[in-house]
């Protein structure tokens, strides 16, 4: 493709023969006769128009993954702080690597900043923290994923099954192969990681070729990065967060471990906030919320704003979008002042003092 590759995505025909399965396979296909799996083929048929017989032919195709059950049921990780988190994401190599991307890629970032309003660092710092630039995108094929976790997930089974209804009819539309089309244990997809209810909703054909491909296209993964924050409100040229002191003995209402926009700029300065670089013309009224830093030294603070925000609408969690904020501003500091190779300290503290 002219756009650059990440991987190929085999375009759905009437006469394909071929499956191409990857990823890990378990013993047992699907049964078709299963009750529940009759009952979503009826509702693809009468609510969708998907042909009976060629749907029971595909999902027999579907294997049941156990290692996705694992991966599902598998007890969490001890939390990381930030201060561990972080430096799985702001290494030197991450950023050299997105560095190159972006110059890369830099007329199909411009021109996806913008028509989407969303600023070329932090698409690629999106790819960055997901997929490495596209080169991890997953090993299963989301069909396998899907009604595994429809089927044989009930903690879960009316979220990904109408994943999996969306999923086929995001193939039909796109004219992706759904026997072929890869993706992580949950049924995300390509270089954003998006689930296929996301990829409906926000993929956007980036180069006019009439069809969205978030494997290997990357305009069109770049302007649906973009519309995805977009329309989850992000505020062009605002900045994303400020670093924050608080005065002795004053503790914020929120805990700052889950970020939610339940204060205003004024109600923190009430409660002692300090917001370094922050401008003095910044509204009272602007929502804003607070953000718990763990550094080797001690607890520190943040404020995050609507932009941050948003980048927690792509990921719920703090340190997910602190580090890719941190990685979108070390991006644009060394593409802006064309400081290559990166310098060693970039993963040190010095990225702190960068701009949001």
């Amino acid at each position: 493709m002219r756009n650059g590759s990440l991987r190929p995505v085999a375009v759905l025909a009437a006469t394909c023969l071929v499956f191409g399965l990857t990823g890990p396979r378990a013993a047992r296909a699907l049964d078709v006769e299963r009750p529940e799996v009759r009952r979503f083929i009826d509702h693809m048929v009468q609510d969708n128009g998907f042909k009976h017989g060629a749907l029971r032919r595909l999902l027999r195709t579907a294997q049941k993954q156990n290692s996705i059950i694992d991966a599902m049921n598998r007890p969490a990780e001890k939390a990381k702080l930030w201060y561990e988190y972080r430096q799985i994401f702001l290494t030197e190599k991450r950023i050299r690597d997105g560095i190159d991307f972006w110059v890369a890629h830099r007329e199909e970032l411009e021109r996806a900043a913008a028509d989407t309003g969303v600023a070329p660092e932090y698409i690629v710092a999106i790819l960055g923290v997901e997929t490495q630039y596209g080169r991890q995108t997953g090993r299963y094929r989301v069909l396998d994923a899907l009604a595994t976790l429809a089927f044989d997930y009930p903690e879960r089974a009316p979220f990904f099954t109408s994943e999996l209804e969306q999923f086929l009819l995001m193939a039909r539309e796109d004219r992706v192969d759904p026997r072929t089309a890869t993706g992580s244990y949950a049924g995300a997809m390509g270089a954003p990681q998006f689930m296929p209810s996301s990829y409906r909703r926000f993929g956007m054909d980036g180069d006019g070729d009439g069809r969205i491909d978030l494997w290997s296209n990357w305009p069109d993964v770049f302007h649906s990065i973009g519309n995805y924050f977009r329309e989850h409100g992000w505020q062009s040229c605002a900045p994303l967060m400020y670093e924050a002191e608080l005065a002795l003995l004053r503790v914020p209402a929120s805990d700052g471990r889950r970020f939610s926009l339940d204060e205003t700029i004024g109600s923190l300065r009430e409660q002692g906030a300090q917001l370094r670089d922050a401008c003095d013309a910044t509204p009272d009224s602007t929502e804003a919320g607070m953000i718990a830093v763990d550094r080797p030294d001690g607890l520190g603070w943040r404020v995050g704003l609507k932009n941050f925000y948003v980048i927690t609408r792509y990921n719920r969690s703090s340190l997910y979008a602190m580090a890719a904020g941190e990685l979108a501003a070390a991006l644009r500091y060394h593409v802006d002042h064309e400081r290559l190779p990166v310098p060693d300290e970039i993963a040190g503290a010095s990225v702190l003092e960068l701009p949001w």
